[in-house]
């Protein structure tokens, strides 16, 4: 890898994707994107300024923990575009971020116990299974798998693996009625 001087101030797109480990076509849609910006040269080439490694290391560990662009954009759209943004600027995208990120990694904390819990899904237990849907009961609720994204509630039994006191665990294949 190329080892950039100090004083180097801005870099050009092959830079930007070496140092960044992002290939050159990912840069040109994050900046079509509204993600990261450049300037044009009197050659119409483009220079990035060196922050803008900081902001693609961002999407990229935003986008790694299945963040949206869309929310990205908006969260580096509160940085300082004409200087590189502070510690407290940082402090403060993280800030706002804090809530989202806390529900995120409850969410995978619970679908990593959940699928523990869920052996090979013959199913050992249908009335702890979060992935048990006898009868596809829950497709009228909507799309996806409707217990794993949802919060669950202490005393709410719906929300519990075996869908509550009338849930029927026959065969969870077989057609519904």
């Amino acid at each position: 890898m190329t080892r950039l001087e100090h004083r180097v101030y801005e870099l050009t797109v092959g830079q930007l994707a070496e140092r960044s480990g992002v290939a050159v076509s990912a840069l040109h849609f994050y900046e079509s994107k509204g993600l990261i910006s450049s300037r044009r040269t009197a050659g119409n080439q483009r220079r990035f300024s060196r922050d803008t490694l900081r902001r693609v290391s961002f999407i990229k560990v935003s986008q790694r923990v299945g963040i949206p662009l869309s929310q990205i954009r908006d969260a580096l759209a509160t940085l300082p575009e004409e200087r590189t943004p502070t510690v407290a600027d940082w402090a403060r995208l993280s800030e706002a971020w804090r809530s989202d990120l806390d529900a995120r990694i409850r969410q995978l904390e619970r679908l990593r116990d959940d699928l523990t819990d869920c052996i090979g899904c013959g199913c050992l237990s249908m009335s702890k299974c979060a992935l048990a849907n006898p009868y596809d009961r829950l497709g009228d609720e909507g799309p996806g798998p409707r217990r794993l994204l949802a919060e669950r509630g202490a005393g709410d039994a719906e929300s519990r693996p075996g869908g509550g006191a009338d849930a029927d665990c026959g065969d969870p294949c077989a057609p519904r009625n």
